[in-house]
């Protein structure tokens, strides 16, 4: 049996403006003590033979958790997918995985059931979903898909759910976990997890 994460790379999306946080880098607030982004690394890492973090701001703050840092290659903030593009452009491992450093509760078995749905699908991507709500940016795709999102971004694309509607797609249920899918983009949200 193929052991989950032999072959697969994880990308901590945290390239975004953090709009909704009041324009602040949002993986880089504290969460119980720590920036919020090290709970998604810590668990992310533990699932993944390499990893890598994708920011547009603050590349030694992130840099110093011991990782490769990679900005868009897409220029203006181009959303997760450019996130996306830049991870698989480095990438060492035929499959990706993704996950935004907004959620620091992911799932401890994201990439190993995201995986099982994409093998047994024989499917391009894998996305994560809670009961009828897929949540894009935990995806699992294979890095031979890169020249395609190369080329959506570069036609003008940036919805990730449109991108991805043009591929293999299979959804993975963890409606059995869907708490560890909430994320953190407000003040607010910050503050009552950080009671929790």
């Amino acid at each position: 049996m193929i052991c989950a994460n032999r072959g697969v790379t994880g990308v901590v999306l945290a390239g975004g403006l953090g709009r909704r946080m009041g324009g602040v880098d949002k993986g880089l607030q504290d969460l119980g003590g720590r920036p919020m982004v090290a709970w998604v690394i810590d668990r992310l890492a533990a699932q993944v033979d390499q990893l890598v973090v994708n920011a547009n701001q603050n590349p030694d703050a992130y840099g110093a958790f011991g990782y490769v840092v990679v900005a868009d290659r897409v220029p203006g903030f181009a959303g997760p997918l450019a996130g996306l593009h830049a991870g698989l452009s480095i990438a060492d491992h035929p499959l990706v995985v993704t996950a935004p450093c907004d959620s620091p509760f992911l799932p401890a078995d994201l990439v190993s059931r995201l995986r099982a749905g994409l093998e047994a699908a024989d499917a391009q991507l894998a996305v994560a979903r809670t009961f009828d709500q897929p949540h894009p940016v935990f995806s699992l795709v294979r890095r031979d898909v890169r020249d395609h999102l190369a080329a959506f971004l570069a036609g003008g694309g940036r919805k990730i759910d449109r991108w991805y509607a043009e591929l293999d797609t299979v959804e993975v249920a963890f409606d059995d976990e869907a708490e560890s899918f909430s994320n953190i983009n407000t003040p607010d949200e910050l503050a009552r997890h950080a009671r929790r």
